[in-house]
C-alpha cells in the first residue's frame, strides 16, 4: 500500500511503485481532471501541482511522492464544490476549444498567480510554454490567465512596470 495526499486528502493505494500517479488519479482516485495526453512529458494535459509545482503527471511514479502534497483541478475548486477563479475566467473567455490541454493549462497558471498575481505578458506565456493546445486558442488562454489575475486582486503588468 502506498500513502499519497491529493487535494487535502490521505489516500492509501494498492498499486506497483512504478505506476504514473496520473493513472492513480484517474483509475484508483476517480479524479479525472488530468488527461493523457502523450504520456512522455511532452504535451501538459496530465499536469498536477506537487507542492506547489507544476508537475507533468504521467512521468512521476506514485513511489516517488514521499509526504509531498499532489493539487489536481479538482482540488482547485472552492470548498463548496463551485469552480475556481481560473475555471471561471476560463470560461468567461472562452478559452477551450476541444478542452483536452484546459485542467493542464488551469493547473499551470494556478501555480504562477499563486506564486505572483502580477506577472508579465512574458512571464505568463514563458510559464504556459510546456503546455500545448493543439486547437490554437492560446490568445484565449492568454486572456483567461489575465482576466483571472485580475479577480484575485494583481493582473498582468505592462513591459513599462518591469523592474530594471
Amino acid at each position: 500500500m502506498i500513502a499519497l495526499t491529493v487535494n487535502g486528502q490521505t489516500h492509501q493505494v494498492d498499486v506497483d511503485p512504478d505506476t504514473p500517479l496520473l493513472y492513480v488519479l484517474r483509475n484508483e482516485l476517480a479524479l479525472n481532471g488530468a488527461k493523457f495526453g502523450c504520456g512522455l512529458g511532452q504535451c501538459g494535459a496530465c499536469t498536477v501541482l506537487l507542492d506547489g509545482k507544476p508537475v507533468f503527471s504521467c512521468l512521476v511514479p506514485v513511489a516517488a511522492l514521499g509526504k509531498r502534497k499532489v493539487r489536481t483541478l479538482e482540488g482547485l475548486a472552492s470548498p463548496d464544490g463551485a469552480p475556481g477563479t481560473l475555471s471561471i475566467a476560463f470560461e468567461a473567455e472562452q478559452a477551450a476549444q476541444c478542452g483536452y490541454c484546459i485542467a493542464g493549462m488551469i493547473v499551470r497558471a494556478q501555480a504562477l498567480l499563486e506564486r505572483n498575481n502580477r506577472p508579465t505578458e512574458e512571464e505568463v506565456r514563458a510559464h504556459l510554454a510546456p503546455n500545448l493546445c493543439r486547437c490554437g486558442t492560446h490568445m484565449r488562454i492568454l486572456r483567461a490567465v489575465r482576466r483571472a489575475a485580475e479577480m484575485m486582486g494583481g493582473g498582468v503588468r505592462d513591459v513599462a512596470e518591469q523592474k530594471p
